[in-house]
């Protein structure tokens, strides 16, 4: 699909698209849930939310997405401890993804896988930012439903076998290379795993595009860490917090993005 053009799921009524933002904020709660337990490995299910100050529970009332954290002004009801401003960004964020899916995904099926997708990565920025990893039960399960989604379209099976095997392996390559010059490990197999559910979602192109993106935004930070002074050329950065975003580009303008990098030699 180029991009700006509009999927059939774009002329839904007004309140079709708040019940579609409802929902993201509602899913984004739930990536709180999931950014906050899994590394930790905690169930995702049988545990009510409790605040981590206090570790009270917090009434239903009080977990409304968006809502409830602008109700409380930022702070537990019980405790008065503050709530971390992650929470409601997370929660607009899974808001913002989900209209995005919508708005450019072909269909109403291949809009919803879209937005497991671009909620995964949200998970998966936070995880790796925080714990400086990237857990295979998102990124090997996500790269299955991705070659599974191929079926539905717009991009034909062997494209999304070509995105996991260019992703990951191109990617292991340049891990290889890193370590062979470095003689230090540079990137770990969770950004690996990662590329190849990019690749099954968002194609070959895709793949090379968000690599090539996020390798830009990576090399960018370390720069900006290295003339401050808050970092040598040891620091180790969370590179799968800048292939995720770099991802969600490549899946709702990939193909207009890599028409604009061909014409860079193209002219």
């Amino acid at each position: 699909m180029t991009f700006g053009t509009m999927s059939p799921t774009a002329g839904a009524a007004p309140l079709d698209w708040l019940l579609v933002a409802l929902v993201g904020a509602s899913l984004g709660s739930f990536a709180n849930v999931v950014i906050h337990r899994l590394p930790r490995g905690i169930s995702l299910v049988r545990r009510r939310s409790r605040c981590p100050s206090c570790e009270q529970p917090i009434a239903w009332f009080d977990n409304v997405p968006l809502l409830s954290f602008a109700l409380l002004v930022g702070r537990c009801r019980r405790c008065r401890a503050r709530i971390p401003a992650r929470y409601p960004l997370v929660e607009a964020l899974g808001a913002l993804l989900a209209l995005a899916a919508f708005w450019r995904a072909p269909g109403p099926a291949q809009a919803v896988l879209w937005t497991g997708f671009a909620l995964a990565l949200l998970v998966v920025i936070f995880i790796d930012y925080d714990h400086r990893i990237i857990p295979d039960a998102i990124t090997l399960p996500g790269a299955g439903v991705g070659l599974a989604a191929a079926l539905l379209g717009p991009r034909p099976l062997p494209d999304a076998l070509w995105g996991v095997a260019l992703g990951a392996g191109g990617l292991l390559l340049v891990a290889w290379f890193y370590r062979l010059a470095a003689k230090r490990e540079g990137l770990g197999l969770g950004d690996v795993k990662l590329m190849a559910m990019i690749g099954a979602f968002c194609g070959w192109q895709g793949a090379l595009v968000t690599i090539l993106l996020g390798s830009l935004a990576g090399s960018l930070v370390g720069i900006a860490l290295l003339s401050s002074g808050r970092g040598t050329r040891r620091t180790a950065l969370p590179f799968g917090s800048f292939l995720a975003p770099a991802a969600w580009a490549a899946l709702f303008a990939g193909d207009w993005l890599w028409g604009q990098y061909l014409r860079l030699f193209t002219g």
